[in-house]
């Protein structure tokens, strides 16, 4: 033992009794040869109570749970058998009082003349870095806590701004159109509740907005609820928002959206979507503004005006009786129906000028706009998915593009473009809509949320999507 002393201090004695860390030497046999004053502060144990002796049994006897740490699993101990250098982070080192602490160490094997004979080991107190890696983690929850509480509180605009169909503006030059955008300046200088109607992808959210930046309540909030995307019970604690503990999960007390968009406009989309329990309480607080918190008993009465928007055709649906027939007269009151692109092809040329601004600032690129042949093509074409499909071609060849004028390079539909001559094959709404989302989605490889995701692609909410998915029954197979 003597000798293995004689070169582990050398004359570096000085020097490792200095040091903060702890350092221990080991003969091969596993006892203590060397114990710094570091090591003593840190366990508590003197040198002289461990030289000499096998020090695993008084520090490192146990993990952190208090199971035992046998001998021949001791890391340390590994290094003096076989030589290899080891870098441990997640162990513990007991201390003479029986406390614990986290400890990073290294083993390092000693040489003299090529042959092994013992060990060192340097180690350090983590506690403090545990601490703060907690604390951390603890201060990074109360931000996404925060975060979240601030969504709440921002109107819900900043992530909705930034979708692309909205930004594309409401531009076109057909009679159709330009008797809509009449209806829009008209009732944008008054209160009056409006209904919109049309398709999926026709621009019915970019006229509600359009609507609330004509009125004199531009500068107030405007509060988007998707009907579709909460069941009838989430709905009621988002459209009235809820007390703390009024219901499992509810740890903080939250506005809802008739709450937020006081003194603004609270847009409906897809109303048709409302359950018959949903559709009875909108109709009261719609005639009333007035309601109470989901758990709560004080009235909070509001100030708001009602856009709502709808693909589906809700007449029908008090005939079916699965709407309101008060509760429709209530919505009814300004209807204004944004036409199909079908409807007014000539302003396609118009369109694809403004969604190209907006992708050439969007992909950092330059085009110039549609070649004339490309432009008659997409003429030609019915699009089942309307300016929300127009979009999704025009920036699929905005990807595949080398030159500064975009051609069709793909087909218009999930099945190659039959010629002008040839006879098309009649589509309902809902099987168009389906073939569209199914095209998109094969072309993301199934991929629903996220950057490059059908979602997004599709201009819709991840649950909108989800939702139309099951309504249409699209599934994916797992075999292709």
């Amino acid at each position: 033992m003597t000798s293995v002393v004689n070169h582990f201090l050398g004359d570096s004695e000085l020097l490792l009794n200095a040091v903060g860390e702890g350092i221990y030497g080991f003969d091969l046999s596993g006892n203590a040869v060397f114990v710094n004053p570091a090591a003593e502060r840190m366990t508590g144990w003197r040198a002289e109570e461990l030289l000499g002796k096998k020090i695993h049994q008084y520090h490192h006897h146990s993990h952190a749970d208090g199971t035992p740490y046998p001998a021949e699993q001791c890391q340390i101990y590994c290094t003096m058998f076989d030589g290899i250098r080891r870098h441990v982070t997640d162990e513990v080192f007991w201390r003479k009082d029986g406390s614990s602490f986290p400890v990073e160490y290294t083993s390092t094997p000693i040489y003299r003349d090529g042959k092994l004979i013992g060990a060192v080991a340097i180690f350090r107190d983590v506690s403090k870095q545990h601490e703060t890696e907690q604390a951390l983690r603890n201060a990074l929850d109360k931000v996404q806590l925060l975060s979240e509480q601030l969504q709440d509180e921002n109107a819900y605009l900043l992530a909705e701004l930034n979708q692309d169909w909205q930004e594309s503006g409401l531009v076109g030059c057909s009679h159709i159109f330009k008797a809509m955008l009449a209806q829009i300046e008209l009732v944008s200088q008054t209160n009056s509740t409006v209904l919109i109607q049309g398709e999926n992808g026709t621009g019915k959210e970019l006229v509600a907005r359009n609507l609330h930046r004509l009125s004199a309540r531009s500068e107030q909030p405007f509060v988007r609820v998707n009907c579709a995307a909460f069941t009838p019970s989430l709905l009621e604690s988002e459209l009235f928002g809820h007390e703390k503990g009024a219901f499992t999960g509810a740890n903080e007390r939250r506005k809802g959206r008739f709450e937020l968009a006081n003194n603004g406009t609270l847009f409906l989309d897809e109303v048709g979507e409302l359950s018959p329990e949903a559709q009875s309480k909108l109709l009261r607080v719609i005639q009333e503004q007035e309601f109470e918190r989901v758990g709560g008993s004080q009235t909070i009465s509001v100030d708001i005006r009602i856009i709502a928007a709808t693909n589906r055709t809700l007449w029908q649906m008090v005939e079916q009786g699965s709407f309101r027939m008060d509760l429709y007269y209530r919505l009814n009151v300004f209807p204004i129906q944004v036409p199909a692109l079908r409807e007014r092809k000539e302003d396609i040329p118009v369109l694809s000028a403004n969604i190209i601004k907006q992708l050439n600032k969007r992909l950092g690129k330059h085009f110039k706009g549609v070649s004339k042949s490309a432009l008659s093509k997409l003429q030609r074409y019915d699009w089942p998915g309307n300016i929300r499909e127009l979009q999704n071609v025009l920036e699929r060849e905005a990807i595949l593009s080398a030159s500064k004028l975009l051609q069709l390079s793909q087909p218009l539909s999930s099945q190659a473009t039959a010629s002008s001559n040839e006879p098309k094959q009649d589509l309902s709404l809902e099987q168009a809509q389906r073939a569209h989302i199914l095209g998109v989605l094969e072309s993301c490889v199934w991929k629903v949320a996220g950057v490059n995701g059908a979602a997004s692609k599709l201009g819709l909410n991840e649950s909108t999507l989800r939702s139309k998915m099951k309504k249409l029954g699209i599934e994916r197979n797992r075999d292709i």
